[in-house]
Parts: structure tokens; sequence; C-alpha cells
């Protein structure tokens, strides 16, 4: 069962700091690491480690930022044959500060990623072999619009996790087979605040009645809120001591994907990224922060 990821990705530089800092406040901070990053790269890594048949789409500049990412997309295992690259743009970039609690602000200099036109997609010759495709919104709202459109026509499941938070037009929702917020976007989304495991279930509620099947709402360490045609329940987390949560989202939606390939049901693939992103949180990183299959199988069979 093929996946295949289509997004962004970028270079982390990142800085650990006491706090993070307020605006036009200078803090000094402590380590600097310089890892590869961006949200559909996590995804594309993080469903390799733990999966097989994962190719991944995306828009690189042509420096050394891109070709290393290039480079370890393949080490990883990953079908680098749509990984792309543009002399209009340089390789996206993002600055990211984490602090003692594992708290992290985010800032993103998309470069290439933005000329992730329709048209790149529409070079991907075998998108109907698939039978997931996974997306998130680090790249032109137009080519998410378009993935969903394609996915609908050659009947491949279309997973979008909607980060960052944006609205969705009712023409991309319609698309969307499983949505991966978590309570911010959702409330971007959906306009309800997420403040309650009933307030939760509301959001879910607007999600379904904008067009949307499953809807995976994740709530940190509370676990996940999954609504389906059978009901809304909620899964539980997996309690672990947070280090970084840069990549969690990311790892949990590629291991999702996984899951879902191999023909788990829904509670079951949720558990099994949740198990996933678990491990994750307790690495810094990004990409490096994902967890390989024989790590997330010791996990659940210890619960």
């Amino acid at each position: 069962m093929a996946i295949l990821v289509i997004g962004s990705s970028n270079t982390d530089l990142v800085a650990h700091a006491k706090s993070l800092p307020k605006p036009g406040e200078t803090i000094l901070g402590g380590e600097f690491f310089v890892n590869p990053g961006g949200k559909g790269a996590n995804q594309a890594v993080g469903a390799a480690r733990v999966g097989k048949d994962v190719t991944f789409c995306c828009m690189t500049g042509e420096d050394d930022y891109g070709k290393a990412a290039k480079a370890l997309f393949e080490k990883e295992g990953i079908d680098t044959s749509y990984v792309l690259s543009t002399p209009e743009a340089p390789s996206g970039v993002a600055l990211i500060t984490v602090d003692e609690k594992a708290e992290n602000c985010i800032v993103v200099a998309s470069g290439a990623n933005l000329k992730l036109t329709p048209e790149v997609v529409d070079g991907i010759k075998d998108f109907a072999s698939y039978d997931i495709v996974l997306a998130q919104l680090e790249t032109p709202m137009d080519t998410i619009e378009h993935i969903g459109d394609l996915a609908k026509k050659n009947g491949v499941k279309f997973v979008l996790n909607p980060a960052p938070a944006a609205k969705l037009s009712e023409k991309l929702l319609s698309c969307i087979d499983i949505i991966t917020p978590n309570e911010t976007e959702a409330e971007i989304i959906t306009g309800v605040h997420i403040d309650s495991d009933e307030s939760a279930l509301a959001a879910a509620k607007c999600m379904h009645d904008m067009g949307v099947g499953t809807v995976i709402i994740t709530l940190g360490s509370r676990g996940s809120l999954v609504s389906d045609a059978k009901g809304s329940r909620f899964v539980p987390a997996f309690k672990v001591k947070a280090v970084d949560t840069t990549a969690a989202g990311d790892i949990f939606n590629g291991s999702l994907c996984v899951a879902l390939s191999e023909g788990k049901d829904i509670d079951e693939a949720v558990r099994f990224a949740s198990a996933t992103a678990s491990i994750a949180v307790t690495r810094r990183g990004a990409q490096a922060s994902a967890p390989y299959r024989e790590e997330v199988e010791k996990v659940l069979n210890n619960q």
C-alpha cells in the first residue's frame, strides 16, 4: 500500500532558550542545531521509518540545503522521483526557538516551497496508483485544493493536516477524507474555541457539517478526539516527559497514514500514531526525532 506525501521541505535552525522571547526582546540562548525539517518532509520521513513505499513530492532550491535534503530522503528509503529543485528561489528555512517546557515558536521563510504549484503536482504521472495522499499547508493553497481534486477524481484517500492554521474553502473541505487539526487549527477552521471535551466535540461536528467524513483533533497530552460515521470517542495519549514538541504532529500524521495503509481501523491507527509521536517528543529535532518501527512496537507491546 503506497503513500504519497506532498508538501514542504525546510532546513530548521533551532535555538534552545529558557523562555520564548517577547516582541522586541533579545534573550541569550543555549544549544543551537541545524536540522532537516518542513512539515511535508517530516511526515515523509516519519512514515518511512515506520512503514515502506513512501513517495515525497516537494520543491527545493538549487543550493546546499536542497541537495542535503534530497540525499537524506534517499537515505531514508523514500522515493524521491518528485523531489524537484528550482533556480528561482532558495530552499525553505524555519527559525525555531524551543524553551525549557518544550514549547516552541517558529517562523518559516518558505522559499522554494511556494514554487510547488498545481502544474508540479500534475507531473506525478502515477497519482492514481497511491492508496493515500497526505498534505499540509506550508505550500500554496491552490496547490492543496488541486491535490484534493485529484485525490477525489482518482479515488485516492486524502488526508489533510491543516497546519499551519488557516481557513479552508468549501471546495477543499469537500475533498478531504480525514482531517487532523490540533486545537488551534480546529478553532480557525470552525470558529469553535476548544477548552473542553464538549467544545472539541462541537468543533468536530462543524467539520462534519462542512463535508469532512473523519475528524481527528489532536489534544496534546490529553490524546486525540476521533469522530466519524461510527460516532465520537477519545483516544488517550501515552504518558512521557516531553523534551521538544517541534515535529510531533508531523510524526503523528506520517505514522497515521502508514497504519491506515496497512489496513488498521481508524482507532488502531490513531493509537499507533500516538505511540509514535510519544517517542518523538522525548527527542530533539524534527526528522531526527522520528522513531523506527521496532521502537513503536515496543511501546505498544508494553501498554
